[in-house]
């Protein structure tokens, strides 16, 4: 079956993919003049659109208005759309010679450097604003490839009109993202193969098509899509299918009002009926396509099928006078039809020569440079598979040596696997003993100078104390006495920070022997925050500073050791407090605040401690969970409390503890343990 409904069809749905955005009466312009002109722009356009299946004369009025103005803007991309629209209009005419020249002028726009674009957004330009020209470029070129392609099927056949909109698919497939312009050109193909009665690659095409569309979330013309398949299928002779289709497109282009694909689809499902030499049916639907083209007020050649229907199923219904009567009409139509055509294709060809020159020279420059890019691309990719063949070839050469060797490579390789652990050990063996040795060594240090220093003294005082009875100096016995007790204090305090030393190591090293059990989060938390700011209250009367917390109630009960974590928080705290004491001490209008938080996270608990003290300088933030590290003075940390907090969170209980930081701004412990 003729399908020269469809080239006007399938221009509509290629419009929409420059207009699918309708445009808003209800738009409020914008103040100055070129957003006023852009607005009118697009409603000139949306006009041309409404009038192309109404009035031709309507929408070429509206399209010469809006080229105008698009040449005002200085927009040659929304020129090249509307001169591309403009010229179907003209073919719906049969003035193929104003068509071609459109095409042209659309052509020589699209080579243009600057196609403007960079305008006022409205609704009709969103679609293209937000792409980068050469997006917009290639696919302006494929949309004039598509309305030529329309042209080459009313003048040179639908041979030339298959090579240009396979031409045009190839043009922006892999460019755009636009999935309902490939799908309007894959519909155009689609339907020429059917022209051709080659249906098997029509078919193909189609579903490709409804693919495209699919993507694009655009559900228009699928009553016509639907039509296309039952058409396909009963020219494949899937009678069962055909009908499915047939009938499932009426319904859905009755609610769209499609009067001329509705008007096809009936005359599908005449040659349907026909199939089954039901004709009466045939006969009916055949009657109902008539009816339906009737209704456009115009002698349309598509009802030349409808009268061609009537006339094969009053035959086959054995009613020869009616049938004589509709083979004359579409006789008569025909003549008148060719009469017409063979009038418009001789002005086109007397008329069309200069234009057909020049597109093709237009058309073959950017055929040049598109095939230049094509070989580049074809040579990377033939270069590639080269090498990458070669590299087959040659693994598949070396697979069996390989697998001779595998077995010695393995066992080799455990080898080394377990001369690098060993390696790791002593390497960790040697880091831990020097940082111990460098650690108990300061204070073995103090111990032994004070102690020589103290034995120096008591020598002194025994010799103040034999010249007592003649000199009787009692003060300088005093103050030996005195520099003694002082040597011993400090002995005392360094030997104590040698045994803390030595606890933290013991607890680094030895599992721990806790259990865990269901535990409040919030309640534990709590507890140690009083008990931390009550220690350091108890040791240094005169600090003062701010606490608050903020504990979400609907924390679940986890699985934790109470002691371990307890130790954790507890330390995490102890360290704010002495950040903000360090900082009250040098800002006398510092006002203290730590920050207790936990948070229910789903799969997840949190807990946050925040300071607001001096904060953590960023050069040594990834050192401070490292073993002896502290940024305290020498004497007041021992550099295991994050250490040993760290590996409580991660190894005990599979958490991850971190820190955030910003120097004069404060600092926030995150601890996220598993719910």
């Amino acid at each position: 079956m003729k399908q020269l409904i469809l080239s006007k069809y399938l221009f509509i749905i290629t419009f929409c993919f420059i207009s699918k955005i309708s445009f808003s009466q209800n738009q409020e312009a914008n103040q100055n003049r070129n957003s006023n002109d852009t607005l009118l722009m697009s409603e000139y356009a949306q006009q041309v659109l409404n009038f192309t299946e109404v009035n031709l004369d309507s929408a070429i009025h509206y399209g010469n208005m809006a080229i105008s103005l698009a040449q005002k803007l200085h927009q040659k991309f929304y020129e090249g759309l509307i001169a591309s629209n403009m010229s179907y209009n003209y073919i719906a005419y049969g003035d193929y010679t104003n068509a071609l020249k459109l095409l042209v002028t659309a052509t020589k726009l699209s080579e243009e450097k600057d196609l403007g674009i960079n305008i006022i957004r409205t609704p009709y330009i969103e679609n293209y604003i937000q792409k980068d020209s050469a997006t917009n470029r290639i696919e302006l070129q494929g949309y004039i490839k598509n309305c030529l392609a329309i042209l080459y099927g009313y003048t040179e056949g639908d041979e030339k009109k298959i090579r240009e909109l396979l031409a045009a698919k190839r043009l922006v497939q892999g460019v755009t993202n636009d999935m309902f312009l490939l799908a309007g050109i894959t519909d155009n193909i689609a339907y020429t193969f059917m022209s051709l009665n080659k249906f098997d690659s029509a078919l193909f095409f189609l579903k490709e098509s409804i693919q495209y569309r699919t993507k694009s979330k655009i559900n228009m013309y699928a009553g016509a899509d639907e039509s296309a398949l039952g058409q396909i299928y009963l020219q494949l002779g899937n009678i069962d299918s055909a009908k499915k289709y047939l009938f499932d497109a009426l319904k859905i282009l009755n609610e769209d009002n499609e009067n001329i694909v509705i008007s096809q689809t009936y005359i599908s499902i005449a040659n349907y009926y026909y199939k089954i030499n039901r004709y009466d049916s045939g006969i009916f639907y055949a009657n109902k396509a008539v009816a339906q083209y009737n209704l456009t007020g115009e002698n349309i050649p598509e009802k030349l099928d409808a009268y061609t229907t009537l006339a094969i199923n009053y035959s086959a219904n054995k009613r020869y006078d009616s049938a004589f009567k509709y083979m004359e009409l579409a006789k008569q139509m025909s003549d008148s039809l060719n009469v017409v055509r063979i009038s418009n294709l001789g002005k086109f060809h007397n008329m069309g020569f200069e234009e057909k020159l020049r597109l093709q020279e237009l058309q073959n420059e950017a055929e040049q440079s598109q095939n230049r890019n094509r070989m580049i691309l074809l040579s990377i990719i033939v270069f590639v598979s080269l090498v990458i063949a070669f590299i087959f070839y040659r693994n598949n050469k070396a697979k069996q040596k390989a697998n001779k060797v595998l077995e010695k490579t393995l066992a080799d390789l455990k080898s080394t696997q377990q001369q690098l652990i060993q390696s790791e050990k002593m390497a960790s063996l040697g880091e831990l003993t020097a940082g111990i040795a460098h650690e108990i060594q300061n204070p073995l240090n103090f111990v032994n100078n004070f102690s020589e220093v103290s034995s120096e003294l008591i020598d002194e005082m025994k010799e103040e104390l034999a010249s007592m009875a003649i000199e009787g100096n009692m003060q300088l016995v005093n103050e030996i006495a005195n520099d003694l007790k002082q040597n011993l204090e400090k002995i005392n305090h360094h030997g104590k920070r040698a045994g803390d030393i030595v606890k933290g190591m013991l607890q680094h090293s030895r599992k721990s022997e806790g259990k865990k059990e269901p535990t409040d989060i919030n309640v534990l938390c709590d507890e140690y925050l009083r008990l931390a700011f009550h220690g350091i209250k108890s040791k240094d009367k005169s600090f003062n500073a701010n606490y608050e917390t903020s504990f979400d109630d609907s924390l679940p009960i986890i699985n934790v050791i109470p002691q371990d974590m307890g130790r954790v928080v507890l330390n995490l705290i102890n360290n704010a407090f002495y950040a903000v004491r360090e900082k009250s001490k040098t800002n006398p209008d510092f006002i203290p605040l730590v920050t207790l938080e936990t948070k229910n996270l789903g799969d997840k608990v949190e807990i946050r401690v925040k300071d607001n003290g001096n904060g953590i300088q960023k050069n040594i933030l990834n050192k401070i969970f490292q073993p002896f590290f502290t940024t305290k003075p020498t004497g007041q940390g021992t550099g295991l409390g994050l250490s040993l907090s760290y590996d409580i969170i991660t190894k005990e209980h599979h958490g991850t503890l971190r820190v955030e930081s910003d120097e004069g701004i404060g600092t926030e412990f995150i601890i996220n343990l598993p719910a």
